[in-house]
Parts: structure tokens; sequence; C-alpha cells
């Protein structure tokens, strides 16, 4: 007998026999359903034999065959209200489960998201996928017949998604494209350190949506709540169905603040700040400028996270500021990293090193933030050191920099489209998808082994729009990506280490040693940073202008 857990209040099983109840009773169970029709397989125990034995078992036993394939409205709406009237919790069978678990699936498409669906479903080993459209239609049959068709559909409107729709649109203007993003606004991430530094206003990193999507471009604007790659078909919010000649998938990371303790309930407030929300960066350089003296942490989680550098590009900025205004000797400086190194670029360590020793910072690797109680400013911290029973370590602070953990959104994670990880599964060189080869994908949520950083996806873009359309005119990919990405680290105010690498952490430099040694710390570098790279971003990258960022073309086989 397999027990297949959906939730507490229900597990779901392959064909049992009578004497596999009292093995169910002994499990904690205290009702069974039966969805598999008698007489379906010749092997198969009748209803009346498993409810004679739930019976003497003291089990409640219930009914509900459905025909295989044929799972209507009304048999979920049955399930559901059976869910309701049995104690539970409920153990449900058929041939394999999976019509348990469908039915199971429809009846809580109104309660429940339908990514929470998916993903309970997937980890009890069954794939709902091909009920998602139902699921996301609160559980009936769709009838909708008025789908959109585009040539290409890109799903998310980040630095990823506009620019591949303005290099497709700049090699083929004729291009039939979608954009699918249901943001207002779209910011200029990179730009959060320097609010939090106090070098930008928060307001110069912010546009509309509708000002920067390409002309000729259609925007959808709502949400994507699954995929169906085998009909080449995007479901959103609502049922309606978008349907695509190719499809290109960029929504960006998921920033998981609900797994840390108490986070939530105190961001904003309390000297709990974050530069990676557009609304907090501007109280990180309130509480820098309001810190005299006390205790200040950065914290970096596991990776991996959206530009690497960030969570201590925050110190240094912080850290500076307080060395030239004379308060550094009166601030303990701790950067608290769930790594065991200071950057995962070994070429860069010596110098961002010499930064830490600058500014007295203590270096607290293999500590990962779980818990914060912002009233009695207390972080908690799961200390897990090689070769060392882990423990938690509690640590009082003035003010906390949170870095939060990271993830693909959950769309993401329990559609066909991911890996085992939750990540898009896509070819690295490429960026096409390993199983569907009209699928691409790029930015942070693909699987491919490079820094999650816009000067990746700036240099990603062009290789997708070039190995799309060679794929619109029948020939093979013709461009590849070679992991870069690029990590300025403000290590003070008007110097940067200019971090650029690609995969293997293989050094990438863009400009000659004697102009800019990515190595140390360089005043042109902090020119590029805060003058040239918005412009290059808003103007360039998301224009279709390739400047420094042609694809290179795949060598032919010798």
């Amino acid at each position: 007998m397999q027990i297949n857990k959906v939730t507490d209040a229900l597990s779901v099983s392959p064909q049992i026999t009578a004497e596999d109840v009292a093995a169910i009773r002994d499990a904690g169970f205290r009702a069974i359903i039966c969805n598999r029709p008698d007489g379906e397989g010749a092997d198969q125990p009748n209803f009346e034999e498993i409810e004679a034995a739930a019976r003497a078992a003291g089990l409640e036993a219930r009914y509900l065959p459905v025909t295989s394939g044929m799972v209507r409205d009304e048999d979920a709406a049955a399930f559901g209200q059976a869910l309701m009237e049995l104690p539970g919790p409920v153990f449900a069978y058929c041939r394999s489960g999976t019509r348990s678990a469908t039915l199971w699936s429809l009846a809580e498409a109104k309660r429940r998201p339908v990514a929470e669906i998916l993903a309970a479903t997937k980890a009890a080993g069954y794939d709902m996928g091909g009920v998602a459209r139902r699921i996301v239609n609160g559980g009936k049959t769709p009838t909708d017949t008025g789908d959109a068709h585009f040539g290409v559909v890109i799903v998310g409107g980040g630095a990823g998604g506009i620019a591949v729709a303005a290099s497709l649109k700049a090699r083929q203007p004729d291009l039939d494209i979608a954009v699918i993003d249901p943001a207002e606004i779209h910011y200029y991430q990179p730009g959060w350190t320097m609010v939090g530094g106090g070098i930008f206003e928060a307001a110069e990193t912010a546009k509309t949506m509708g000002s920067l999507i390409p002309r000729g471009v259609h925007w959808i604007k709502t949400a994507v709540a699954a995929f169906e790659p085998k009909d080449n078909a995007v479901i959103l919010d609502g049922c309606r169905v978008v349907k695509y000649d190719r499809l290109v998938v960029c929504p960006g990371l998921k920033l998981d603040w609900a797994r840390i303790a108490g986070l939530e309930e105190t961001l904003g407030r309390n000297g709990v700040t974050s530069n990676y929300r557009y609304d907090l960066a501007p109280y990180t350089w309130e509480l820098v400028q309001g810190l005299k003296a006390g205790r200040a942490l950065f914290t970096q989680p596991p990776m991996p996270i959206k530009c690497a550098g960030a969570p201590q590009k925050a110190l240094y900025l912080s850290a500076d500021h307080w060395y030239r205004n004379g308060r550094l000797k009166d601030i303990e400086i701790h950067f608290c990293n769930a790594g065991g190194v200071l950057f995962g670029v070994k070429d860069y360590v010596p110098a961002l090193q010499s930064y830490m020793d600058r500014y007295g910072a203590n270096l607290d690797f293999f500590h990962n933030l779980v818990a914060i109680d912002g009233a009695a400013r207390k972080a908690t911290f799961e200390v897990r050191k090689p070769d060392t029973e882990p423990e938690r370590v509690t640590m009082e602070f003035d003010m906390i920099h949170v870095c939060p953990p990271q993830c693909a959104p959950d769309f993401i994670r329990v559609s066909p489209l991911a890996d085992a990880a939750g990540w898009v599964d896509v070819d690295q060189a490429t960026l096409r998808h390993k199983t569907y080869d009209n699928i691409w994908s790029l930015g942070d949520v693909m699987n491919a082994p490079n820094a999650k950083t816009a000067a990746a996806a700036r240099i990603q873009a062009p290789v997708v729009a070039e190995n799309i359309v060679a794929d619109i005119r029948g020939r093979e990919p013709v461009a590849q990506y070679d992991g870069y990405g690029s990590c300025p680290l403000t290590v003070e105010r008007g110097k940067i280490v200019l971090a650029e690498f690609g995969y293997g952490g293989v050094m990438k430099p863009s400009f000659p040693k004697f102009l800019i040694d990515g190595t140390k710390p360089s005043r042109l570098a902090w020119l590029l940073k805060e003058k040239m790279l918005p412009p290059i971003y808003w103007k360039a990258m998301l224009k279709g202008r390739e400047w420094m960022a042609r694809p290179e073309k795949i060598s032919a086989a010798p």
C-alpha cells in the first residue's frame, strides 16, 4: 500500500485491498473514499469488500466512482462535499491515485491559489498540469473560445522581457509579439543600492510599464496562472488562454520574505530594512544617517539571489558614510553570510577583504538569518559550519539590512517548464528549453549557472532574440551565451570594484586593464555605475540597442 499525502486532511493512493484497511486505520485515517468504478480491472476488489473491511475497522467509507479520463465538474463538487462531511483525515484511492488527486484539485480550486494546488499534488507525485486551466477557472470546465494568438509571447516585463522584445523587434519589425505582466511600474533595480546609500532618489529608478513596452508589442496586463506547453498555451488569471508559436519565460525571482519568521511584520520599522524593495531603500539611508553608535547587521541568504554582491554593497556604502562622519569607531558591523566565502569569484576577494578590514566588519560566515524580533531588536541565525553540529545564535541590533531568501515564482516551480529545483530548464549556451524547443528563458528564473544580474540579462536578450529569429527561418541556434555577469561593488562612495565574470568564475573584463582593472577599486568604474549605466539601461538595453552586447556566434564544428 502506498500513501501519498496531499494535505494533512487528505492522502491518496493507488488501488487498495481489504487487507490494507487495518493499516490505513493504524496510520490515523478515519474515512475512505473510493473513486474507481467496480469492474474496471479484472483483479480489482469491489467497493463492497472495501466498505465491509472499513466498517470492521471502525472507518467510514464512501463510493464516488469516476470513469478514467472523464472527471466531470459535478464529480469534483461531490468529492469536495464528501471531504466536508466525512471525518478526517481522509484516504482516497483509484487505480493510480490520479483521479483522486484531480478531484481534490478541482474541488479546492475556489479556495486555494492554483500554484498551491499544483505544488501539493506534485509533492504527492501527481502532475495536475493537464487540468490547470480548469483549476484556474474555479474547478469548472472552461467554455471560452476567443483565445488570443501571437508569434512570440514573453512572460515577464522586467529587464529581460522588455529587452528581448525590443531586440526581436529590431531584428524582425513585423513579428507579432505580446508581453504578459500585471505590473504598472518597471523598476531599475540595480539603482536601489544607490538609493540606500543616499546617491540616487528612489523616483529615478521607476518608470511606467506602458512607456517602456516597445512600439508594436501588445501588453497583456495580467498574471500568468499556468503553462500548457504541449498545447503551446499560457493560461492567465481568470482562465483566459493565450496561444503562441514561440514562448520566452523571464518573470524574475520571488523574494521569499515569509521564510524568515517575523520579518514581514517588522520590515520598514524597528531598524529593519532592505534595499531589495523600492519602498524600503530610502529607509536604509534614513537608518544609516541616524545611526550614531551601536550594532549594524547585514545579511546574505543561501544562493541563488539577485546580484550576489548587493548585500555587501549596502554594508560598504553604510560603513563609508559612518567612516566619513567619524562614527565608525562607535559602530559594530557584522556581515552575516549563509555562505562560506566573501565573494564567489576569488580574483575579486582581496580588494573586497581590504575594505571589510578598513571598516572593521566582522565576517560571520555560515550564518543564515531565520527569524527577527523587531520590537526586541534581535535577529536569530542558524549557523551551519562544516563538520559542526548546526546551532542557533541570536544577535541584538540597532540596524539590520536584510537580503531575503529567493526562489522561482510559484507558477514557475510547479510548471512543466521547471527542473527538479524549480528553475526553467534551459541549455546554458543557447538558452533554449531542454524539452520544449519553441521555448526560451533568460534572466533570473532560468537554471543556467550564471550570476543573476541585470548585466547578465543585457547579454542574454540578444542571444535569445537571435536564436528565435533563426528558428523562425528554419535554422539551428546561431548565438550562444557565455555566462557573462557583472557586479559593480560599491566599496566606497566614489569607488567601485567592477567584478565581471562568466561561467566557472572566469574573468570577462569589458575594458582594457589600463582603463578599469576590475580587481582594484576604481573611480572610473564608479562613474560608469552612477552616470552611464542608468541611461544605457533605459535608452539602449530596453530599446533594442545592443551596445557592447552583440551576441556571440556559435562556432562551427571543425
